[in-house]
């Protein structure tokens, strides 16, 4: 592997997310037949993009009292202790440590802190590339996917179901749907 990568349209500088055309997602499995899916509506990430793109870097952070699963209640108790404790625990964040390309796969390596617990992650990154936007900025885009073990970071609760089983699996699914502007 060549230890640098050419992307066609990369720029080298720090960009911003635009929130407005980004999403912080996951899913998890639900009483064992379906996923339910939420999101956090308040986010942030800042990327950094020098000469060469396996050097970039991100640091990114979700507000957990942001929480948004379609369900009022439901997002109430994910707000308390059973869950992410919002009170003590504001954030999730994320700070990259490195990103490496294995076989067409773009990945990016960092540390995920939820509920004061850091664990190594790594996200699957797909690019959606680059452009201009009709207000002149330049754009980035691109999905990143990651699968964590919930009860890594400490988010233990379920209860068993009468037909057997549990409510939560403990697989979560992070899906980050992102558009960030080159700053000027």
């Amino acid at each position: 592997m060549s230890d640098t990568l050419t992307i066609p349209g990369y720029k080298v500088g720090t960009w911003n997310i635009d929130p407005t055309h980004s999403e912080v997602g996951f899913s998890i499995r639900h009483i064992m037949v379906s996923k339910v899916k939420g999101k956090f509506e308040r986010f942030n990430a800042t990327f950094v993009t020098p000469e060469n793109p396996l050097e970039a870097s991100v640091t990114a952070s979700a507000e957990v009292a942001s929480v948004n699963t379609n369900q009022a209640d439901r997002d109430g108790h994910l707000r308390t202790g059973d869950f992410f404790e919002a009170e003590t625990y504001p954030t999730i964040d994320f700070v990259s440590t490195g990103a490496r390309v294995k076989g067409d796969d773009f990945l990016v390596d960092g540390d995920l802190t939820i509920k004061g617990i850091t664990k190594p992650v790594t996200f699957e990154l797909e690019f959606g590339g680059f452009g201009g936007d009709p207000y002149g900025n330049y754009k980035a885009g691109a999905t990143a996917v990651a699968k964590i073990n919930r009860e890594d970071f400490g988010l233990t609760y379920n209860a068993a179901l009468e037909t057997g089983g549990v409510l939560l699996g403990n697989e979560v699914t992070i899906t980050i749907e992102l558009q960030a502007a080159l700053a000027a």
